[in-house]
């Protein structure tokens, strides 16, 4: 399992914390310090769309000029913009064999990554 974010994040927090209280192994992947590959985020739109991995409440979104946000219509513009702006993308990500979880949903980490 992978868990991808940005350490400081409340979120990513609260997750990691609920898989460690479930023993529950991962790797963590801090794509703020690493990067993101664009074959990942192409990965991530084969399963689930681009408008699903785009943080539109965060303050990097709302930094953006309008005509940037304008600008993001369709997976290959979110993918260069998450690329460049790795702050974008929702948190967590969690990879877990054919699963993907986005953000923190307890009742959603229990029903898929318990067995």
């Amino acid at each position: 399992m992978i868990v991808y974010g940005i350490k400081n994040c409340n979120t990513v927090k609260k997750a990691l914390n609920w898989l460690d209280e479930h023993n529950i192994d991962y790797q963590f992947h801090d794509y703020k310090k690493s990067g993101i590959t664009a074959d990942k985020i192409s990965d991530w739109q084969d399963q689930v769309s681009w408008e699903l991995l785009i943080n539109k409440r965060g303050t990097t979104w709302r930094k953006l000029a309008a005509e940037i946000q304008e600008s993001i219509v369709n997976p290959e513009a979110a993918k260069a913009l998450m690329q460049e702006y790795t702050s974008l993308i929702k948190r967590p990500i969690i990879e877990n064999e054919n699963v993907i979880l986005i953000g923190f949903d307890e009742k959603e980490y229990e029903d898929k990554l318990i067995v």
